[in-house]
């Protein structure tokens, strides 16, 4: 089941050539999940051919940089002869705050546009296969994280054990592998422990917006697959981070490695480092031992299961 997450922007507050501002792209088996709209988010759907059938919009916080792509989109939405409703999620306090943002040309959308609002610890979005639950994070204003978590999946099925219990190759194998346990002729009862085995982990992805280290992102998810961290800052200004509650890329590395993390993307990249990153790199890997990238513009990756049986 295809699990892709393609950057739409990674710079921080101000754009360059190079960078748009935030937005984050998700697409799991045909849904398609939009983390934070930047200037300009609508342009780089278009440019990276994600299209446009987004379903749930995850705002991290009100600041222009992570918002104010929503008005566009929103006018090209209804452009398309959109029906479907859509969605926003977003921190405590701020409905009306986006409400202005959405409605502030005099125009409403053609199409029914909700916005919930969430405090840290909420399940956002619930799915039969998933959910999207919201994080504490520490910015200058009300703000959270998200964190996509899969369900375990089911068990492989061990078809040569049900085979060697005499189960019959057919419907039986399905409702065993359903958690169900089966008759044979004779009287026999097989139960799906005998065949089926433990649960198998699904994929996650934590999203932090902007913020400060945070406990709270180590305690998100088990091990993530993918951490996307604020890393606005290098070494050389760790007392403006602080200060305008960021984080450098060494406190990613930091909490990407006490949360365990697979990959760590370093994102929201202050202007003033323009194309130089390396320094980003070499900090993070200083106290992360994962893989650990910064993403430009479009790159897109594809999450696998961590057992990499798709």
């Amino acid at each position: 089941m295809p699990l892709r997450v393609t950057f739409l922007g990674t710079a921080g507050a101000i754009p360059t050539t190079e960078r748009n501002p935030s937005g984050i792209f998700v697409a799991r088996e045909g849904e398609q999940l939009l983390f934070d709209a930047g200037e300009g988010t609508q342009r780089q759907l278009m440019r990276f051919g994600t299209g446009f059938a987004i379903s749930q919009l995850f705002v991290t916080h009100t600041h222009g940089d992570h918002v104010l792509g929503i008005p566009g989109l929103l006018q090209t939405m209804a452009f398309n002869d959109r029906e479907d409703p859509l969605t926003i999620h977003t921190p405590r306090g701020t409905r009306e705050q986006l409400r202005n943002l959405i409605e502030a040309l005099n125009t409403r959308p053609s199409f029914p546009v909700h916005i919930n609002e969430h405090v840290a610890g909420d399940i956002a979005y619930r799915t039969d296969e998933y959910e999207v639950r919201t994080l504490d994070t520490d910015h200058d204003t009300r703000s959270l994280g998200y964190a996509l978590l899969e369900d375990d999946r089911k068990g492989r099925f061990d078809r040569e054990r049900a085979e060697e219990l005499g189960v019959p190759v057919g419907p039986k194998f399905s409702q065993l592998h359903e958690g169900t346990p089966v008759e044979l002729e004779g009287g026999t009862v097989v139960h799906p422990e005998q065949v089926v085995g433990d649960p198998r982990p699904g994929r996650s992805i934590v999203y932090t917006g902007d913020t400060r280290p945070t406990t709270a992102t180590i305690e998100a998810a088990d091990e993530p697959d993918l951490l996307i961290h604020d890393a606005t800052f290098a070494d050389d200004r760790a007392e403006r981070a602080t200060k305008t509650a960021h984080s450098t890329a060494r406190g990613a590395g930091e909490i990407a490695a006490r949360a365990g993390a697979k990959r760590l993307a370093l994102v929201h990249i202050s202007s003033r480092y323009a194309g130089h990153t390396d320094d980003h790199l070499a900090q993070a890997r200083e106290t992360f031992d994962g893989e650990v990238f910064v993403p430009d513009d479009g790159t897109s990756l594809e999450i696998l299961y961590p057992d990499r049986d798709v």
